[in-house]
Parts: structure tokens; sequence; C-alpha cells
């Protein structure tokens, strides 16, 4: 037993050191350069890590002032000289950047002198997912960011992992090459779309034989494992997991509690989205370190204003590792609060805290199959002319859909949407569609786009 354990660590050191090094070089990432550099950087202080970042954000800004379109005429109509942005009080002579700025000037968002790009599509869970494109740079710091975070617990590239994912853009790409790097990566993918009581078992069952250092992925997928193991009393909390590593929705302190016991591991939260890029994780401490050598965050009330730290309000996002593409100023949506507090661990990165991101619920098909709102959001999340959505699904026999369109639905569209439902909730299930003004915001002030009032 010992013998297998320190062959392990020796396989994970070969992986982490070596292989995806290699992996990394071959796709011209700068991934492990990176990641050196923030696992330095971390340990500065707050006030070093403010001026670094401050130098890179001038240098950015005059970068993209002189290679950007959209950034050229923006900093022109101002009559400002980018170099005149020294830090992040600087910034709000800036305009806001969101998805309708983005759609209308996506062509001229795009850097003269970009590298190798590719266009990427958000996920959906807000009803108007955003196109936009990725390139090498912002890859290499999103994977660096995510790799300091996991090894912030003790996970490192190479120690077995599962993780539970939804987005056919994943699912799609496992051919003969991804599968067999993830075989070397010893990292295991369960899908987390449709999961009914004999799969969710079966992933209970995969998690026991593999017996992972790490699970990540959406925090609803394993508050479900975790309830289905209580259930049928299946004892998940001998099997060594160091952690619980969820992100893409927010987590609930209910769904924290469950997934603990049942694991007996402790829960990592990580906030960022496919658009603004890995902006905060938590620390052993239980702190949301933003990732502030690559990400500045402002909060701003309801009238764009700046608020002071320590204040709740909406996020907005400048990745300074977006040369290609610019994420400037970019609202998120989400509200939160920049804490006045240093964490206990030591890290000079400033704190995110009182995070409500939105969420994605699941639904439940007619014979009782669950299935993540991701199911049906990828059915119309990409259908020109739908602006936004909502789905509420009111019984197991009811979805209805608000749908807020630039033009009248064609027949041609309600049928792709109706069909696409039947297929995955039912047949017998009705679908209604009703076609809305504007899509209405919860008491809370917040939005949640895929709502099931079905008790699962």
């Amino acid at each position: 037993m010992l013998e297998q354990k320190m062959i392990s660590m020796l396989y994970t050191k070969f992986v982490a050191n070596v292989l995806f090094p290699l992996h990394e070089l071959l796709k011209k990432h700068d991934t492990v350069r990176v990641k050196k550099q923030l696992e330095q950087s971390q340990w500065q202080s707050p006030q070093i890590i403010n001026e670094n970042a401050n130098k890179r954000l001038t240098k950015f800004l005059e970068k993209a002032a002189k290679e950007v379109p959209y950034y050229q005429d923006v900093f022109n109509k101002l009559s400002i000289e980018a170099s005149a942005i020294r830090s992040k009080a600087d910034l709000s002579v800036l305009p806001f950047l969101d998805k309708a700025v983005i759609r209308e000037h996506f062509d001229q968002l795009k850097s003269k002198s970009a590298g190798p790009t590719q266009p990427f599509t958000t996920g959906g869970s807000s009803g108007t997912p955003l196109t936009f494109l990725l390139s090498k740079e912002r890859v290499s710091h999103d994977v660096a960011e995510k790799w300091r975070a996991t090894r912030w617990w003790g996970v490192d590239i190479g120690d077995k992992e599962i993780v539970a994912w939804g987005s056919p853009i994943e699912l799609g790409a496992q051919d003969k090459v991804r599968v067999t790097r993830d075989k070397l990566f010893r990292s295991t993918l369960i899908p987390a779309f449709d999961m009914d009581e004999s799969k969710l078992l079966g992933f209970i069952d995969q998690i026991k034989r593999i017996k992972p250092k790490m699970l990540f992925g959406y925090p609803s997928v394993y508050a479900l494992i975790a309830k289905t193991a209580q259930k049928h009393g299946i004892s998940l909390d001998n099997l060594g997991i160091k952690v619980v590593f969820v992100t893409s929705e927010r987590l609930y302190p209910y769904q924290q509690e469950q997934i603990e016991q049942v694991f007996n591991a402790p829960v990592a939260n990580g906030y960022g989205g496919r658009d603004a890029g890995f902006i905060a994780h938590a620390c052993p401490h239980g702190k949301m370190h933003i990732s502030a050598e690559d990400i500045i965050v402002e909060i701003v009330d309801s009238q764009g204003n700046v608020l002071p730290d320590g204040e709740s309000g909406e996020i907005v996002v400048t990745h300074m590792a977006t040369s290609d593409f610019p994420f400037i100023r970019y609202r998120t949506g989400d509200v939160g609060a920049i804490d006045t507090a240093p964490c206990a661990c030591g890290r000079g990165l400033h704190i995110l805290k009182n995070i409500e991101g939105r969420t994605t619920d699941f639904v439940v098909a007619y014979d009782g199959t669950m299935m993540h709102g991701l199911a049906l959001i990828y059915i119309i999340r990409e259908m020109k002319g739908i602006d936004a959505f909502k789905i509420v699904q009111e019984s197991l026999i009811h979805t209805r859909v608000e749908i807020v369109s630039t033009d009248a639905l064609t027949e041609t569209m309600r049928s792709v949407i109706v069909n696409g439902f039947k297929q995955r909730l039912g047949e017998a299930v009705e679908v209604e569609l009703q076609v809305v003004d504007s899509i209405a915001a919860e008491k809370s002030g917040k939005f949640r786009y895929v709502v099931s009032k079905v008790e699962y």
C-alpha cells in the first residue's frame, strides 16, 4: 500500500514537471512560466501587487489604444492618452464593456497584431450567450491561475481527479488525442447533463473505484451525488479526497455543508466565467483571492459609479491577459464586494466577498431523469433573433419558456425549441413559449434563467 502511494506521488511529479510542461509547450502556451511567477507574486504585499498591476495596466491599455480599432476610437473620442491611466482609480474614465457592445463591435475588438485566436461561446446560463475570441495568452494565464489555486489545497496536475462538466464544447471534444491526454494526466470526465438515479449511482461507483484526490465541477452536481449517496447509505468519506473544487455556479451554504459531510473533504469555491476568466479562488482559510496579477476588479453601483472597498455592487473586470481581444471594464452582472480585511494565509492577493453569482438549476424529465439546466439552454442559446430567455419548469408536464426576441419567432424556431425540449423532458411534456418584452429579475434583484419548481 505504501509502495503504491509512493509510485502515485512520483507519477504526479512526472506529469506536473515533465508531461504537462511538454504538453503546454507543444500547444505554444506560456502556462508553466506564468504559474511560476504567480506562485512567487502571491506572497508579495498588497501594495507591491497593486504597483505591479498598475504598471501592467498602463502598458495593456497603451497596446489596446494602438492596436485595437474599437479602443483607438474610444480614446480618440475621449481625447485622452492611454498612458494617463496609471491605476485602477483612473479606469473610471473609460466606458464599460458588456455583451451588447461585444456583439456590436466584435470585429473592431480584435487587435490588429493578434496572434492565433479561436471563437469561444459562454455557457448561456444568463440566457444571453456570448461569443468572443480566445488567445493563447489568455488560456495560458487562466490555466496557470487554476493550477496555482489547486496547489493551495495540496493537489497538483497528475493527481487523480474527476471532473463533472456539462458543456458540449468539452464533451464533444473527446477525440483520441484528448482521451489519451486525460488518461496520462489521470483526469476522468463525467457528463453532468442527464442524471437519473442509476447514472448517479454509477458516478458514485466511479468515485469509489478511482479514489480521486480532487473532484472538480458544478456544486449542484456534487450536492446531488452527495444526496444520492446519503439516501442509499453509501460511504464516501474514506476515499482520501483532499478537496472538492466547485465553479460555474453560485455555491450555496447547504450545498457546501452536504458535500463536505459526505466526502469528508473541504469545498473550494472558484468564481469566474468563460468570458471574464478565473477571477477568484478560495484558499484553505476560506477567503476568495482575486487573481490580482492578471485581473483588476471594480465594484460599481446601479448607476455605474465605483464603490469603495467593503460595499457590495456589480463586479466589473479588466483582464490584462486579453491583448488580442481586450476585456476592459467588463460587466459580469454578478454582485460582490472587495474585502477590506487581509487573509490569515498571508497571501497579498485582494479578496472578493459576498459573491452572488447567477445560478443554473437542475430540471427533471417526465420519467424522473435529472439533468443540468444547461441541457435545455444549449438548444436555444445560439439561435439568431433571440436576445434573452428564461426557462421555468412549472411541473413535470409543463415547462414555460419566456423569450425576448428581436423579430417574431418563426414556426421553424418554435419547432426547434419545442421538439428539442420534448426530446429531453419527454414527449408528454407541454412546452409553452411566451414572447415577452423583458426578463424579470427575482425579488433579490438577481436573474435566474433556469428555474425548476419540481422537487428532486
